[in-house]
C-alpha cells in the first residue's frame, strides 16, 4: 500500500548522525517504502518542522508527517524532549512516533513509555538486522495500522 489515500505517506526521520540518516533512507528504500522522507538534524529543528515554524512554515514545502522516527539522543533538544512537546499538542499528539535508538537502558525505554512513544526499536549493530528491522517496521506501519487522518 504504502499510501494513504492514494498521498504517499511523510516519514519524518529526526536523526543527528549522517551515516544513520543514510543507512535508515538506504533501508527504507530496500524495504520497498516508497514514500516521501525528510530529515531533521536535531530537536530543536523537528520541532520547527512539527508545528511549521521558521523555515518550516510553508506547509508545502514542510508537509506534516504521517509517522516520525525519533532518536533519542540529539543536540538541542533531546527525543524525549520533542516527544513531549509533542504529546501536549492537540494537533499531533496522534502522531505515531517511533524511537529509533542506540540506547537500550531500561530507564530510557520506560521513559519513552511514559511520554507516549507508539514503538521503542534499539538500533542493531548488525547492518543486516537493522534492514530487517527497517523492513518489519515498514510493513506495520506503512501497510498494517490505520494511520491517524491529517
Amino acid at each position: 500500500m504504502n499510501s494513504l489515500r492514494g498521498e504517499p505517506v511523510v516519514i519524518l526521520l529526526a536523526e543527528d548522525d549522517p551515516g544513520d540518516q543514510n543507512l535508515t533512507c538506504r533501508a527504507l528504500a530496500k524495504a520497498k517504502i516508497r514514500n516521501e522522507v525528510r530529515i531533521v538534524q536535531d530537536g530543536e529543528e523537528a520541532l520547527d518542522y512539527l508545528f511549521q515554524r521558521g523555515c518550516y512554515s510553508d506547509s508545502s514545502k514542510a508537509p506534516r508527517p504521517h509517522i516520525l522516527l525519533l532518536d533519542l539522543n540529539m543536540p538541542k533538544v533531546d527525543g524525549r524532549g520533542v516527544l513531549l512537546e509533542i504529546r501536549k499538542d492537540p494537533q499531533l499528539r496522534r502522531l505515531p512516533v517511533v524511537v529509533l535508538t542506540t540506547s537500550r537502558e531500561e530507564e530510557d525505554i520506560l521513559r519513552s513509555y511514559d511520554l507516549g512513544v507508539n514503538s521503542y526499536i534499539s538500533k542493531p549493530v548488525d547492518i543486516d538486522e537493522f534492514f530487517r528491522v527497517i523492513n518489519v517496521l515498514g510493513d506495520y506501519w506503512l501497510q498494517i495500522v490505520e494511520l491517524p487522518p491529517e
